[in-house]
């Protein structure tokens, strides 16, 4: 499972001025705001951001200057994967060292919908026990509960990042990943495939 919630696409109008500085050629840009506030490529400003993400990461230098952030919530099997992409990509997440025994263990907390019968019944006597272990920790405030805890947790917890990268990282991770076996990079590049201009600067097949 993963999901992803509150997207937003920044400095792209800083961005295009910027590619155009090389040649002193900002009287030749055509972008603009429409009227919802979006900020809109001409097409002379998309054909140059085109011919730039085709001439090679030496030349495209503005797409790292396009920034994009976004709430993903995945497993933490997932998230192991995500954290190899360290250079040019921020995030904050939810603690679980901190919260982890703040809330009641569920198994929508989980995921599970890749899991036969036999495993999701065996998965929920596992969350169960585990919300045994967090009442026996809200208690007792035993430290070794605690650990039991932490080091029970399935890889299959879901964990909420805030992430911020750009498109050039999203070049990276979406020509890397589009092809991975876990369902989850699948939706995650669904979702890449609808930000703005993705087909041009970001897909570019």
């Amino acid at each position: 499972m993963l999901e992803i919630k509150e997207i937003e696409v920044m400095n792209l109008k800083n961005a295009i001025r910027g590619a155009r500085n090389p040649m002193n050629s900002w009287a030749k840009s055509d972008s603009y705001f429409n009227e919802n506030g979006e900020y809109i490529l001409g097409e002379n400003d998309l054909s140059l951001a085109v011919r730039l993400r085709k001439a090679g990461n030496d030349h495209r230098k503005f797409m790292r200057q396009i920034f994009v952030t976004m709430d993903i919530t995945a497993p933490m099997y997932w998230w192991k994967e995500f954290d190899t992409y360290k250079v040019g990509t921020v995030a904050n997440s939810t603690s679980t060292m901190h919260k982890i025994t703040s809330a009641p263990f569920d198994i929508s907390h989980f995921s599970t919908d890749k899991m036969d019968k036999n495993t999701a019944e065996f998965m929920q006597g596992i969350v169960e026990y585990l919300e045994k272990l967090r009442l026996e920790f809200l208690e007792t405030k035993d430290k070794q509960i605690w650990y039991d805890i932490i080091q029970l947790l399935p890889s299959s917890y879901n964990q909420m990042r805030t992430c911020t990268m750009n498109y050039e990282n999203l070049v990276n991770i979406y020509h890397a990943r589009k092809n991975h076996k876990l369902d989850e990079w699948h939706t995650f590049c669904d979702y890449v495939r609808e930000l703005p201009y993705a087909d041009e600067l970001i897909i570019c097949e």
